[in-house]
């Protein structure tokens, strides 16, 4: 692995270190972002910074970089990186302190930034699509926020592992929000639904992006509330994420969705995604 960034200074990984009083090992009090790059281009990047500035501001923690000095570390990483697709992961936590639950006064943020491979969909899901669960959703109100404190979704993503399928697809109050690590899209009536971005699920960049290109496509779209109801009559259903783009889920609970195979939807916003990049 190429060397990581923390703290102003590059060093390899297995050198990087923080102090166990640390307020994101202590609390969970910090956010993060995660950007991925192909061919050595950071894709999406501005939509990414600025989500990053959106979860810091939730947190009330001050941006400790500017927009071009992030843009100088990524462009770092991406150069050092082992892979010509990877993706970037940024931290910044509230900093050390003696424990207290109140914010300290006048500490410095701590900042991490690293590249890893981002390794491709496997084709069979692709091909076949995916087998998800659901799970009540049972998180926090502020899942807007791309926060460090993941325990939740953590716990959720494992229930998936423990079914022997890809992800968990949360309900709430008999409702869509989203996936423990991704967004939702579904088709119902020949119309493709999207869960409203709110604060009960986190704004995806894909997710963003998909509904920009389904706009420009003319596709027949809502953002609206999508019923347990709604999900299980749909004729598709598909996961996103910054990392795994377009994911088509051709299982939920041991039932098929649709035909039990990825759909014509599936196929035209994969590739008008694939146009994007």
């Amino acid at each position: 692995m190429s060397n990581v960034y923390l703290n102003g200074e590059w060093l390899p990984i297995e050198k990087a270190q923080v102090s166990v009083l640390d307020r994101g090992f202590i609390f969970g009090d910090g956010v993060y972002e995660v950007i991925p790059v192909y061919n050595r281009k950071a894709f999406a990047l501005t939509a990414h910074l600025k989500r990053l500035e959106r979860s810091l501001a939730g947190i009330r923690l001050s941006p400790p970089l500017q927009d071009n000095q992030w843009q100088l570390i990524i462009e770092q990483l991406v150069k050092e990186a082992d892979t010509d697709n990877s993706s970037i992961y940024l931290q910044i936590t509230r900093g050390v302190a003696p424990r207290d639950h109140a914010f300290p006064l006048n500490t410095p943020a701590t900042v991490f930034a690293m590249a890893k491979p981002m390794a491709p969909v496997p084709e069979a899901w692709l091909q076949q699509g995916i087998k998800v669960v659901t799970h009540e959703d049972d998180r926090w109100l502020h899942c807007d926020l791309k926060t460090t404190a993941l325990l939740a979704n953590v716990l959720l993503r494992q229930y998936a592992v423990d079914k022997q399928a890809v992800e968990c697809l949360l309900i709430r109050e008999g409702c869509v929000t989203e996936g423990a690590a991704s967004n939702i899209i579904v088709v119902h009536q020949g119309e493709v639904l999207f869960p409203p971005r709110n604060n009960l699920i986190l704004p995806g960049i894909t997710y963003d992006l998909i509904i920009d290109l389904v706009t420009q496509a003319g596709i027949p779209f809502r953002e609206t509330t999508v019923t347990r109801e709604q999900l299980a009559n749909a004729s598709e259903v598909m996961m996103t994420s910054s990392t795994r783009e377009i994911v088509p889920i051709t299982d939920i609970d041991g039932k098929k969705v649709g035909t039990g195979l990825p759909g014509p939807m599936f196929k035209q916003l994969l590739s008008l995604y694939q146009s994007l990049k």
